[in-house]
């Protein structure tokens, strides 16, 4: 009786799903040669993410900061942060990244991607 009760309970109980916004694809892609040089940043996450909490650094291989603007959400798409970059030259390039989701989740990663001449 008490396996059936259990079982009863969690079948019936509540799922609480602890989602986090995790980085499902980004534009350019991880490790991704692109030509021309992309004027944006764009990142697809797995749920939807508060722009004004969540932060995207690009440097070169320098080190100098090429994002322009802040990171930011359209309101039909909560899900894909925008970033824009400055005029890129060839090279390497690191995206670091910290989002934080709706439900105030936070994640964060990094990737490189180049620009071919």
């Amino acid at each position: 009786m008490k396996r059936f009760l259990l079982l009863a309970f969690l079948l019936g109980a509540p799922q609480f799903a602890h989602a986090h916004a995790m980085l499902l694809k980004s534009e350019p892609a991880v490790g991704d040669e692109v030509s021309p040089a992309p004027a944006e940043l764009v990142l697809h996450f797995s749920e939807g993410v508060e722009p004004a909490f969540s932060t995207v650094v690009v440097t070169d291989a320098s080190g100098a900061q090429v994002q322009s603007g802040a990171p930011k959400v359209f309101a039909e798409d909560r899900k894909t942060l925008h970033i824009g970059l400055m005029p890129l030259v060839a090279g390497d390039y690191k995206v670091e990244w910290h989002a934080t989701s709706v439900d105030t989740h936070k994640t964060n990663g990094h990737f490189g991607f180049s620009v071919k001449p």
